[in-house]
């Protein structure tokens, strides 16, 4: 089968049948598109690198080989399409009948899908021996507009239409992705469902109403005034008080009951029975089950389009305060049109709720909360007014800048030149600056230095280097090395297949050379890069801050080569892994070392937000099953060691920034918490440490 990810295979089903085609009354209940019961003829299904069967319950069968890289059926509309406009998504019932974890994907399809454009894919993790529900969102929220509106700064919102024409769904496609294994799943009960309302365009401005809430759907603990604010924070007082710390605990959140290790006086990393731990300062066992951007502050940007907002307050108001200036927006709208004018509706909420002294107000609650949910970790962006009051164990987050690589690309900007003075100057002084805050801290576990840097391939920062001016250190320095190596010229024209006139002439030259003959070299010097970044940074790092961890940069883009070189370095490494499952994720090469995961999270659209993440789940009791399904599959990993969850509050409704505004909040923008992922916490947490000790005997 072609790439159903990035090619549509032709695949076909044939099933007679009559044309069908939904009316807005069928939405509020399910219609099934198919169904596999007496009758159905599984031969057919085509399939790739899959044969398909049916069960006596009325399921298909699929028995997916590894040799194709998806292997997998297609399930043609048995009338050539369905018109699916009123639904919200497709659901299908999945089980892995196979005894390791898989990834199942369904993607529809409109004709001339490339799995880019013209269809819509989502994926599902699922344990040996476990069903779940696999949900396509065919419509990326639920309400759509009657005719087009020009919405800005946002990655998710209200639209007229999606990327998806929904009334003319051709086809189904139900995969896996480069298994290395064969799997066996069983499919059943795929229907469509969900309601997408209709709102007046004409109408629908303003749509943010003074909490910084979606004006056009309510939802269980919307907030209508302020002193349903009040009430909010009363019963969570009760809530508190009720559901303590876990027990057997220590104030580390370490585990009291389990073995005692050495005891050093700060965080450290142990392989205990088979499996890496943390160890707290007082010698116990400890795993990061931590929260991201613990701060009270998320301003959403004005500018352009203040008819968004519902009594935005006047000047002399007392919440006029919160209005500000930004600037930071490396995508979307905003990234050309900065400055721009912002308003803080988290500040603004927790004002209304605390008064005046909302910021201590805040950083009370925050490790109240944090300890009564078994959060046990303060991990990385977060506001150092609250992680410096000691109450819950943290990380370090380093950031600065230097000398960029101009050749290099990437999301977040462009790679550091390792090889200029700049790089190791202002790391130098970044460390510099936590003496007497984070460093010698027992409470600080570690640091994170930098944060989903642009690998690339196991070439890309050599050619980067190439590619660059003379002037460019690195260019410089890999130009020497050639040198050295090759001592003239005309033997390098000879290896790589170049004409460069001299040395120098080579280094003027901007132009990337053939990857397949240059290879050998390229490699070597993109591994003394990776090399120099991880040495340079553990060396600061330990003359600042000796007894505390390096815990790597968070990879999201990684190759091989540069995890290799991580792992030379850093005493944990971290990924930020945006993933439904964790439990299989090792380091390459077989290297045993602790990892952490810097970085998760799963959405939903149930609450009144627009955009779910870079993970979906459907609801808030979808989201917190899934989470604990992450979470306890990180826990089966002999190698890590934490999990982070990302993000303390709900992005703004109308975004941040670059546009983000994912609903991944423990608590919502107006400060009141989740209380079903709340409670899959406090389930993971009340067990955690026997969970995944037991795991081992």
């Amino acid at each position: 089968m072609r790439n159903p990810l990035t090619t549509c295979g032709v695949l076909c089903l044939t099933i007679l049948a009559t044309a069908w085609s939904a009316s807005a009354d069928d939405a509020a209940n399910p219609v099934v598109l198919f169904d596999f019961g007496p009758g159905f003829d599984a031969g057919t299904v085509a399939t790739s690198d899959a044969k398909a069967t049916t069960t006596s319950e009325g399921a298909l069968r699929v028995e997916m080989g590894h040799q194709a890289p998806w292997p997998g059926v297609t399930l043609k509309a048995p009338a050539g399409k369905w018109d699916l406009s009123p639904y919200e998504y497709i659901r299908l019932d999945v089980t892995n009948r196979g005894g390791r974890p898989l990834a199942v994907f369904c993607r529809a399809d409109n004709p001339g899908a490339d799995g880019t454009d013209h269809c819509v894919t989502d994926q599902i993790a699922l344990a040996p021996g476990t069903t779940q529900t696999l949900t396509v969102r065919i419509f990326p929220v639920p309400w759509k507009l009657d005719k087009p509106l020009d919405l800005i700064g946002m990655r998710g919102n209200p639209v007229h239409a999606g990327k998806l024409d929904t009334a003319n769904v051709t086809q189904l496609l139900v995969f896996a992705t480069h298994p290395t294994e064969d799997h066996v799943i069983e499919i059943d009960n795929i229907r469509a469902g969900g309601r997408v309302q209709i709102l007046d365009a004409s109408s629908f401005l303003p749509f943010i109403d003074e909490f910084g809430q979606y004006v056009h759907k309510d939802w269980p603990g919307k907030i209508r005034t302020v002193a349903g604010l009040r009430i909010e924070n009363q019963k969570e007082q009760e809530d508190l008080q009720t559901h303590t710390r876990p027990q057997g605990w220590n104030k580390y959140g370490g585990w009291i009951d389990g073995p005692r290790l050495k005891a050093t006086g700060y965080f450290r990393v142990q392989k205990h029975k088979g499996k890496w731990w943390l160890v707290d300062p007082t010698g116990r066992l400890f795993w990061s089950h931590g929260v991201d951007c613990v701060h009270s502050s998320d301003p959403t940007p004005i500018t352009d389009r203040e008819q968004y907002f519902r009594g935005l307050p006047g000047r002399d108001s007392p919440l006029a305060k919160f209005y500000g200036q930004g600037s930071w927006a490396p995508h979307g709208y905003y990234s050309t049109h900065t400055p721009y004018r912002t308003y803080d509706f988290s500040l603004a909420n927790l004002f209304r709720k605390h008064g005046e002294e909302f910021e201590t107000a805040f950083a009370d609650i925050t490790h109240r909360r944090l300890e009564s949910w078994g959060v046990n970790t303060i991990a990385n962006w977060s506001d150092e007014r609250v992680y410096l009051l000691r109450l819950t164990p943290y990380v370090g987050t380093i950031h600065f800048e230097a000398k960029k690589l101009e050749g290099s690309e990437g999301y977040w900007g462009k790679f550091y030149d390792v090889f200029d003075a700049s790089f190791h100057d202002n790391l130098r002084a970044a460390f510099e600056s936590q003496r007497g805050k984070s460093a010698g801290d027992p409470w600080c576990l570690g640091y994170f230095v930098d944060n989903e840097l642009s690998w690339g391939d196991d070439t890309s920062l050599a050619v980067a280097a190439l590619t660059s001016p003379a002037d460019q250190p690195a260019k410089v320095t890999f130009v020497n090395d050639l040198q050295d190596k090759y001592e003239t010229i005309e033997s390098l024209n000879d290896a790589w297949g170049t004409r460069h006139a001299s040395w120098s002439a080579m280094l003027q030259s901007r132009e990337a050379p053939d990857k397949t003959k240059a290879r050998e070299d390229l490699e070597a010097f993109y591994t003394k890069t990776a090399e120099t970044y991880f040495s340079t940074i553990r060396k600061e790092l330990k003359r600042v801050a000796p007894d505390q961890l390096y815990l790597g940069c968070r990879f999201a883009w990684v190759n091989d080569r540069a995890a290799e070189a991580a792992a030379k370095f850093c005493d944990v490494v971290s990924y930020n892994r945006y993933e439904y499952s964790v439990e299989d994720l090792k380091l390459p090469g077989g290297a045993d070392l602790p990892l952490i995961i810097g970085e998760f999270h799963f959405g939903a659209l149930d609450r009144g937000m627009f955009h779910t993440g870079l993970r979906r789940t459907e609801s808030q009791q979808d989201r917190a099953d899934t989470y604990k399904r992450y979470v306890q599959g990180a826990l089966r990993n002999p190698a890590i060691v934490g999990t982070h969850w990302f993000q303390y509050k709900d992005q703004p409704t109308t975004g941040r920034g670059d546009g983000e505004n994912y609903q991944i909040g423990f608590v919502d923008i107006c400060d009141t918490p989740y209380p079903e992922i709340v409670q899959a916490a406090r389930e993971v947490a009340r067990s955690m440490y026997e969970y995944r000790y037991d795991e081992i005997d």
